[in-house]
């Protein structure tokens, strides 16, 4: 993802987009332990994406983002 697309979003969808990483980012991980890992390169793109996001949440003032991402990741799971 450019980084004129991640500027492009709402807070409310770049902390989605953000969740959603997180959890391609942990998949990623688990993959590459297992050494299943299909696309290496994936690993370092998706940490990248999520740096993107994050600069940009912390340049539109956003402040405890991952306080919040805790916040929204707890109430999801309630669900």
């Amino acid at each position: 993802m450019k980084t004129e697309q991640v500027r492009a979003m709402k807070n409310d969808e770049l902390h989605n987009e953000l969740e959603r990483l997180r959890r391609e980012l942990f998949d990623l991980r688990a993959q590459a332990v297992t050494e299943k890992l299909a696309d290496p390169t994936r690993l370092g793109k998706t940490r990248r994406t999520v740096a993107r996001i994050l600069t940009v949440l912390r340049e539109r003032g956003e402040r405890d983002v991952e306080q919040k991402q805790a916040a929204l990741t707890a109430q999801a799971a309630r669900r």
